[in-house]
């Protein structure tokens, strides 16, 4: 199986969607895994892995709030029952 270090900025969308779909509330400490790499830094990352692939996406405020972003586009695709409106028709005012 393959590992793969990746930066928020680099993750697919669809390792994305698998992000948010495993941590839809956002994830925990317990849920960080934390190690130094070749080069000496320090890196925290959570795992998601595929069938043929583990992937340790580093952690950030960035990816936070890429997993949101991909949340609520989820909830806005869940709830496309909005009923249309006519623009054209001028709205009435209240007095």
């Amino acid at each position: 199986m393959v590992r793969k270090i990746i930066d928020y900025k680099n993750v697919p969308p669809e390792i994305l969607k698998l992000l948010a779909e495993k941590y839809p509330d956002g994830y925990d400490q317990e849920d960080i895994i934390s190690f130094t790499n070749a080069d000496k830094k320090y890196i925290q990352a959570v795992e998601i892995r595929t069938e043929d692939t583990i992937y340790l996406i580093k952690v950030s405020a960035q990816l936070e709030q890429a997993m949101e972003d991909v949340n609520q586009q989820a909830d806005f695709e869940d709830n496309d029952d909005s009923e249309e409106i006519d623009f054209q028709e001028p709205l009435e005012e209240e007095e």
